[in-house]
């Protein structure tokens, strides 16, 4: 709804374009509701005006400069067939016209990783100029679209096509070996492996354990442990290849293996690592088995590889997710007596867990004082978890004081997360005026956009506090922007502005509703 001359306007009259485009807007009112009045009051926060519309157009320039992106993403939809749409585009004149660069295909690679039809019409079209030859990660790219839209058959096809000009790499059948896993054809990615010699390529130590992740991540740890018994004996495994075994293990809940495997580990000359230890600590803590994470550490420390500060912060968050405060603060002395130095994460999760446990005044203490002493920086998340910890507690003057400084801080600066409580607490108390604020700093100071979360909260929170004009308007301004809203939010606006005989918004939600209908059934 926001022309292009509004768009290249700056943020200081942003407010001035955005009323008198919103004054002619094709919105009727009913005569019990002055809407376009409320409307334009809205206006006073200038966040409305998203920074994503106009970092969105500033890109499709610089893309057209570059070469035309945007001519060839109109027209490469006409048609349904993948020749239909490559014909499109080669015989469209504006197309024709368009310089192809490494750039520009591996835009429109990435604008379509979800459109494998258009994906592979467009690198068609790339690859019949003549003065133009893709690079080895465009094709690359191409594989990985193609078997993640479970088009097997195609993505093979590719890849041979891929071999008679040896541009078949590692990468590439790690690419294979995976999609064939998650589209369930484990024995496929196993033939992939089989046939490296046909691609130029060897087995070794690291495409066998390629070949090993892929089916662990997958859940086939068995099929993974029968295949490396026979190539170990003419393939020499190392520390990875055991600790791929151990993470698959533990991802299928059977961390008895994953611990004897430890063992078959140095059986093999290869000495586990915090790594190999903390994979398996890490499972012991998922099942809340905590007595074991004990025996884990004690053994850590007789055989010499002591418990990292990256397994401390597992144990900690773990124990608080348990509801275990207490245990989890004494890691804290656990960690400190054992000469490790804890760093800005695990100190993001202290502060979490004792703010979890109600302890505001220590989690504020390490936050303000224990943290500039030892010479441990805080980062976005530090300040955001302070934030969160305060807004929790109903102390929003503290929380805003705290924005101020992660403001004013050399080396870091607020993120959408940071508002997301500070959003909650305006909604809890009513004070929408400082959400307004709240926005307009966001968005007009830190050039944050909003994401889809971020609208789902507003569009939800205004609709509960009766400010259904303005959840309205952020409504129209995140379809503006392409950002699909739930239905759930699509289903509460409706009900609201329904309520308020807001027929004619009615009507543009519901038409949109239909839409998102139509488009999962064709999917």
């Amino acid at each position: 709804m926001f022309c292009n001359s509004l768009l290249k306007t700056n943020i200081n009259h942003l407010v001035l374009s955005l009323s008198s485009v919103l004054l002619r807007a094709d919105f009727a009112c009913s005569s019990r509701c002055n809407f376009i009045f409320h409307r334009v009051s809205l206006l006073g926060i200038s966040c409305l005006a998203d920074t994503r519309i106009v970092d969105r157009e500033e890109r499709r320039e610089d893309l057209k400069g570059e070469g035309g992106a945007d001519v060839i993403i109109a027209k490469v939809r006409d048609g349904d067939s993948v020749d239909e749409r490559l014909q499109s585009v080669l015989h469209d004149q504006a197309c024709s016209a368009v310089v192809v660069s490494d750039k520009l295909v591996a835009h429109l690679l990435y604008r379509f990783k979800d459109d494998w039809k258009s994906a592979l019409a467009v690198f068609r079209w790339a690859e019949s100029n003549p003065e133009y030859k893709p690079l080895a990660q465009s094709y690359d790219m191409m594989v990985d679209i193609l078997g993640k839209m479970k088009q097997m058959e195609k993505m093979r096809a590719l890849v041979d096509e891929m071999r008679l000009t040896q541009m078949v790499t590692v990468s590439t059948i790690a690419k294979v070996m995976r999609r064939f896993a998650g589209a369930g054809q484990w024995e496929e990615a196993v033939r992939t492996f089989d046939e490296l010699e046909r691609f130029g390529l060897q087995k070794d130590t690291e495409s066998m354990n390629l070949l090993l992740d892929t089916l662990c991540k997958a859940n086939k740890v068995e099929q993974a442990r029968e295949i490396f018994l026979e190539l170990k004996t003419h393939i020499l495994p190392n520390a990875h290849t055991f600790n791929i075994f151990i993470h698959g293990w533990c991802k299928i809940k059977r961390v008895d293996e994953a611990h004897w495997t430890i063992q078959e580990m140095k059986g093999h000359g290869c000495r586990p690592c915090a790594i190999s230890y903390s994979t398996i600590i890490q499972s012991y803590c998922c099942q809340h088995v905590f007595h074991k994470v004990n025996e884990i550490i004690d053994e850590m420390q007789a055989q010499g590889c002591p418990p990292n500060v990256v397994t401390y912060t597992t144990i900690m968050c773990s124990l608080t997710n348990a509801d275990k405060f207490d245990e989890a603060i004494k890691i804290v002395d656990r960690m400190k007596s054992a000469g490790c130095k804890p760093d800005t994460l695990f100190y993001n999760a202290f502060i979490h867990t004792l703010g979890r446990a109600g302890r505001v005044r220590e989690a504020i203490y390490v936050f303000r004082t224990e943290m500039p002493n030892i010479g441990v920086p805080p980062n976005t998340s530090t300040y955001n978890s302070v934030i969160a910890m305060l807004c929790h507690h109903a102390q929003e003057q503290d929380a805003l004081n705290v924005l101020k400084d992660l403001e004013s801080s050399r080396c870091s600066k607020p993120d959408v997360q940071t508002y997301y409580p500070l959003f909650k607490l305006c909604f809890k108390t009513g004070k929408i005026g400082n959400l307004k604020k709240l926005l307009d700093d966001m968005i007009n100071t830190h050039h944050l956009s909003l994401d889809l979360s971020t609208y789902t909260l507003l569009i939800h929170g205004l609709c509960r506090t009766n400010k259904w004009e303005w959840a309205y308007l952020l409504f129209e301004q995140m379809i503006g922007n392409d950002i699909t809203p739930r239905y759930v939010t699509c289903r509460l606006l409706l009900d609201e502005i329904k309520q308020k005989n807001m027929y004619d918004a009615a009507e543009k939600v519901e038409d949109y509703m239909r839409k998102m209908k139509s488009k999962s059934i064709t999917r």
